[in-house]
C-alpha cells in the first residue's frame, strides 16, 4: 500500500498553502494525497436540486479548489478526495491514524490566531498518533518542502528515536542540512551576586554540547550523506528552538504521547514552535 499524506482543508488561504506542501511531501515520499474536509452537517446523498441550492456545495467547492491548484503543479500525483461528515477535530485525528502524516494550515500568530490553534489545530496535534505538520499562507501559495534547511529541536533527558528517525530522514529526502538545536537554561550554581559565573556557565555548555554530540552520533553513522550541524544554547529551549527556525525550510519538534494528567496539552517547546517559528512545523508523537 503506497504511503498516505492527508491534508485538512477548510477553504482558507492556509490550507491551500497545507495543501501545496502537503502535495510536495506526497510527491517526495513517493505517497497518495489525500484532500480532506469535514463538516457536521454534510449531506449523506447527492443534491437533485441546482448547484446554488446544494446543501454539500461549498464542502465541494473547497476539495475541487485545492485539488485544481494542486494538479497544476503535480499532474502525475495520486491524489483522492475525503468528505467526511463529522466534526473537524474527531475527522482530523482518525485521518492521523490512518496516514504516514497530517498536514493543517497554521495562521500568522495574532490573538485570533491563539484562539484558533487552541480551538483546532492544538487539539489536533497534541493527540494526533501520526507526525503532524503546521503550514503557514505564503503569497505564493506554495511553501516548497525543500525551502531551507531542516531543524530538530532536541531535548537530551529522553531522547527520542521517532524524532531523530523523523528530523534525518526529512533532511535525506530534501538533500539538505540538519540542524540540531538544544537550548539549556543554566543551574542555579551559575548565578552568583556578581553576575553570572562564566567557569561554571562554560563548563554547562561544555556538558551541553557533549550530550548532543553523544545522541546525534548514531544517527549520523545511519545518515552519512546528511550532513548536520548542532548548536548549544544556553537559555530557554522554548526561546531556543524559536531562534533556531530561523531561515529554515522546517522545524521539527517531538510531543510525548503520554504527558502526565495535570499537566498542559503541550510543552513549552512545541507551544513556541508552533505559534512563533516563521516556517513549516512537523510534531512527531513518541513516548
Amino acid at each position: 500500500m503506497n504511503p498516505l499524506v492527508t491534508v485538512g482543508l477548510d477553504g482558507t488561504p492556509e490550507s491551500l498553502s497545507a495543501a501545496h506542501w502537503a502535495a510536495q511531501e506526497a510527491r517526495v515520499r513517493h505517497a497518495t494525497l489525500r484532500l480532506l474536509h469535514a463538516w457536521v452537517l454534510l449531506a449523506a446523498e447527492p443534491a437533485t436540486h441546482p448547484s446554488e441550492a446544494d446543501q454539500n456545495y461549498w464542502a465541494e467547492r473547497i476539495v475541487e479548489e485545492a485539488r485544481s491548484a494542486v494538479e497544476k503543479r503535480y499532474p502525475d500525483l495520486p491524489i483522492y478526495e475525503d468528505l467526511v461528515a463529522e466534526d473537524p477535530v474527531t475527522a482530523l485525528l482518525a485521518a492521523a491514524g490512518e496516514s504516514d502524516m497530517l498536514v493543517l494550515g497554521s495562521r500568522d500568530m495574532a490573538p485570533m490566531a491563539s484562539y484558533f490553534l487552541g480551538d483546532v489545530g492544538l487539539h489536533v496535534v497534541a493527540r494526533a498518533e501520526a507526525p503532524s505538520v503546521l503550514v503557514r499562507a505564503r503569497e505564493d501559495s506554495a511553501p516548497l518542502a525543500d525551502d531551507g534547511d531542516v531543524v530538530v529541536a532536541l531535548g537530551l533527558r529522553r531522547p527520542s528515536d521517532a524524532l531523530f528517525e523523523f528530523a534525518f530522514d526529512s533532511a535525506a529526502r530534501r538533500g539538505v542540512t540538519l540542524r540540531a538545536v538544544h537550548g539549556r537554561s543554566l543551574p542555579a550554581p551559575v548565578y552568583t551576586r556578581g553576575g553570572i559565573d562564566p567557569s561554571l556557565s562554560e563548563a554547562a555548555a561544555k556538558d551541553a554540547r557533549r550530550e548532543l554530540t553523544d545522541a546525534l552520533r548514531p544517527w549520523r553513522e545511519k545518515y552519512p550523506d546528511v550532513r548536520t550541524v548542532d548548536s548549544v544554547w544556553l537559555e530557554s529551549p522554548a526561546r531556543a528552538v524559536v531562534r533556531g527556525a530561523s531561515g529554515a525550510g522546517l522545524l521539527v519538534v517531538g510531543r510525548r504521547k503520554n504527558r502526565p494528567a495535570l499537566s498542559p496539552r503541550v510543552g513549552h517547546v512545541l507551544s513556541a514552535a508552533v505559534h512563533h517559528a516563521p516556517c513549516p512545523v512537523a510534531v512527531v508523537p513518541h513516548e
